[in-house]
């Protein structure tokens, strides 16, 4: 039963949710592909101003309920909420931070954490800026 009629359309294929394949019209779009990783601690920084936000509305009552729903233990929330105690200019440094693009971050957790549980930001930034002298970034 073949009616003669061809019908020709540009379709893509692209990875929907949980991995599965979905077809698209139109051709496949234009995307910019950047080399390298963002910096764990960029994540965690966005991850604590993100979660502080939650708390600030009500959204979330409080910090426990905040690591049952993550799954994780209270003290990792806390550790992750200390990043949100920084001076606001280390905190816009860090989510800046530049792709890593191979090995390792250069600033980790384990260099930012002492500088949380200070709470003068004058110190604060002077310790960043010997933690940013002693590691070198890519």
């Amino acid at each position: 039963m073949n009616s003669g009629y061809t019908i020709e359309r540009k379709v893509n294929f692209q990875r929907g949710r949980q991995s599965r394949i979905t077809l698209e019209r139109g051709e496949k779009p234009e995307i910019e592909i950047t080399e390298g990783t963002v910096p764990r601690i960029s994540k965690l920084m966005a991850l604590a101003i993100h979660l502080e936000g939650l708390l600030a509305s009500g959204e979330i009552s409080d910090q426990a309920d905040l690591a049952r729903l993550g799954h994780v233990t209270r003290a990792r929330v806390t550790q992750i909420m200390n990043l949100s105690l920084l001076a606001p200019d280390i905190q816009e440094e860090i989510l800046f931070l530049p792709l890593t693009f191979k090995g390792r971050d250069s600033i980790r957790e384990s260099h930012i954490r002492p500088i949380c549980i200070v709470l003068d930001w004058r110190k604060q930034r002077r310790m960043w800026k010997e933690a940013l002298a002693s590691v070198v970034i890519d």
